[in-house]
């Protein structure tokens, strides 16, 4: 006689809402692995905004 075959439900097998776009990318920006390249981005940035303000002008030679 075969054994017989319990099937067991594991709780990840549940149908679970799928997570919104903002929560995805969210968990994307603040993933450890993606540390450098957002803090290269958002350093990038902010210089970007400074060179465009008034204050890039005291950069500038006399």
């Amino acid at each position: 006689m075969p054994p017989r075959r319990v099937m067991v439900e594991s709780s990840s097998s549940r149908s679970r809402a799928p997570k919104s776009f903002f929560w995805n990318t969210y968990e994307t920006l603040t993933s450890p692995d993606n540390a450098s390249v957002v803090r290269s981005v958002a350093v990038f940035g902010a210089s970007v905004a400074f060179l465009a303000s008034p204050w890039g002008d005291v950069l500038l030679p006399p």
